[in-house]
């Protein structure tokens, strides 16, 4: 009750005109006071009129009145603001600049809670109540507070209870049967009800999308999940294996060491051993020389032909040429130098099935559109020397392959073409890659194929484009065509010596393109790859002609 007394004190002693607390406060002969500042303001407005009234009850006052400062409300307001500005009540709230005012408060308006579509007014919860009370007001609708402009036609000055469903629009009565005559009309409650119907509808669609979209995220934190144990599973165990490998490599380094060092003591030995006879019989030798060469100057016939047939035979000299130690051990260095070149062929040859494929969580990308769209995707690419026809000479890194008239001195391999001049990429190709083909001379097939193919023969089995375990290009000098199957597709496009690549293993998408200036498609394919595949080249029977694999930026 204290803090009410407080707050209806508070509101005796404000100013009616600047709504705070009076300041040098003034009462008028009608009774009202105010803030000397403040009225003094409002009757300076006034002099033309040459009559002064209260801003309150409209009272006027002949001439002007002097108006002196009333010493006891001052009194009263400095005591209330000793005690401090109470916080006004829960219930008490003002409406600022962007609410809804109650249009029944006088004074300082609460904030609205309510308005009436019946009334065309806004009540706060004070002056809302006889609308729950009354059984007068039991019919009309309350909604939330509305500003009356919004529900009141501008031209006719009418509650726009209609809805024009030709222009999309409320109106009011009066519109319906003027500028919106003829038009498809409703009442403004049956369009809500419409539009409520489809407002229901959009938000069980849209709480449905958010169920399964939620559901996905939960799916796809379960992949990231298992993707990342899976992950962390096989980098624990490539450490423990190629652990395993380093420990067996580092076994037998040791091994091959001292297996040297001890060859190496055995050869030093039996080299000092005969170094030893050799130097033992040198000496015997040197003083055999001696001895005749004081007999050769003897000069007494007799006693020369008396000592020369007593002199021992020689013995059989020592020989070294039996002991070759540098030989061996460039025989070892062979050897290892063979066991490397094996072991890069086993680690190139099966590192396909060693690498983690990717990991299908979200539909393939968009093939890109622009050359720096496939930049992104570009794969380097280099020539298996092993499957290079015996007519190719590989240079440029083995990235370039030439057609010579001379065959080469390649080795004999199992993996090498014998009959047509082709080659294969080292690298195995999965996921997206990109690659490009600058060609020289005559034509060359850009292809792609699957490892396992034919390497021998003159039949569709091992040339390119003849078979479904590869997909060529054609490019003459004079046009294009898609080889696939034995299937030749002409293509018509202009020509350019540069092809560009486009894998998208997951999608089963190959694309080849024409790079110039711009980049032309040429031919698209759609299927299923079952294996990880390799770029190839394939060169006609013409002395230079040639094929490089670009390094791309």
């Amino acid at each position: 009750m204290a803090q009410k007394g407080v707050q209806l004190d508070r509101e005796i002693l404000s100013c009616s005109i600047c709504l705070d607390l009076l300041k040098d406060p003034v009462t008028t002969t009608c009774g009202h006071s105010y803030c000397m500042k403040c009225i003094k303001g409002f009757w300076d407005g006034e002099d033309e009129k040459k009559t002064h009234s209260c801003p309150q009850c409209r009272q006027s006052f002949t001439p002007r009145p002097v108006l002196l400062k009333n010493t006891m409300l001052a009194a009263l307001v400095e005591e209330l603001k000793k005690t401090g500005p109470p916080p006004a009540p829960a219930d008490l709230c003002y409406a600022g600049a962007e609410d809804v005012a109650c249009d029944v408060c006088t004074g300082r308006k609460l904030r609205a809670c309510k308005s009436c579509l019946m009334c065309l007014a806004s009540y706060c919860d004070k002056h809302l109540q006889p609308h729950y009370e009354l059984p007068v007001f039991r019919k009309h609708m309350l909604v939330e507070p509305s500003k009356k402009q919004e529900s009141m036609c501008s031209r006719h000055d009418e509650v726009m209870k209609l809805f024009c469903r030709t222009d999309q629009q409320c109106i009011c009565y009066l519109c319906s049967v003027d500028e919106h005559k003829g038009h498809d009309t409703v009442s403004a409650a049956a369009e809500r009800t419409e539009r409520q119907r489809e407002l229901e509808g959009s938000r069980l669609n849209i709480q449905q999308r958010i169920q399964d979209g939620e559901k996905e995220v939960k799916l796809l934190q379960q992949e990231v999940q298992a993707v990342n144990g899976s992950a962390d599973k096989a980098v624990e165990d490539s450490e423990k294996t190629f652990t395993e490998l380093i420990r067996l490599m580092e076994k037998r380094s040791s091994d091959v060491k001292l297996q040297l060092k001890s060859q190496q003591k055995r050869e030093v030995s039996r080299v000092r051993e005969l170094q030893e006879k050799l130097e033992q019989e040198i000496s015997e030798l040197k003083r055999r020389d001696a001895e005749l060469k004081l007999l050769s100057h003897t000069e007494d016939h007799n006693q020369f032909l008396h000592s020369y047939p007593s002199l021992p035979a020689l013995s059989e000299p020592t020989h070294s040429s039996s002991i070759r130690p540098l030989r061996y051990f460039e025989d070892v260095k062979a050897a290892l130098s063979a066991v490397r070149d094996k072991l890069q062929d086993v680690l190139r040859e099966e590192w396909t099935n060693v690498s983690p494929t990717e990991v299908d969580v979200l539909p393939s990308a968009a093939e890109p559109t622009t050359r720096a769209g496939f930049l992104k995707y570009s794969q380097g690419i280099t020539l298996d020397p092993n499957t290079a026809h015996t007519q190719l000479v590989l240079s440029e890194g083995s990235r370039k392959a030439t057609y010579k008239k001379q065959p080469q001195p390649y080795s004999s391999h199992p993996d090498r073409f014998t009959n047509y001049p082709q080659v294969l990429s080292r690298e195995s190709l999965t996921g997206r890659c990109y690659w490009e083909v600058e060609r020289r001379g005559r034509a060359v097939r850009v292809a792609v194929a699957y490892k396992n193919i034919s390497r021998a023969g003159w039949g569709d089995e091992s040339g390119f484009g003849n078979n479904d375990t590869y997909w060529s290009l054609d490019c003459d000098q004079k046009y294009y065509s898609f080889r696939y199957n034995s299937i030749i597709t002409p293509v018509s496009c202009p020509l350019s010596c540069r092809v560009g690549v486009y894998l998208d293993h997951r999608a089963g998408i190959l694309s080849f393109y024409s790079v110039s200036e711009t980049m032309t498609l040429l031919h698209r394919v759609q299927t299923t790859f079952t294996q990880p595949l390799h770029a190839g080249v394939r060169l006609c029977y013409d002395y230079g002609t040639s094929a490089e694999f670009c390094k791309l930026k």
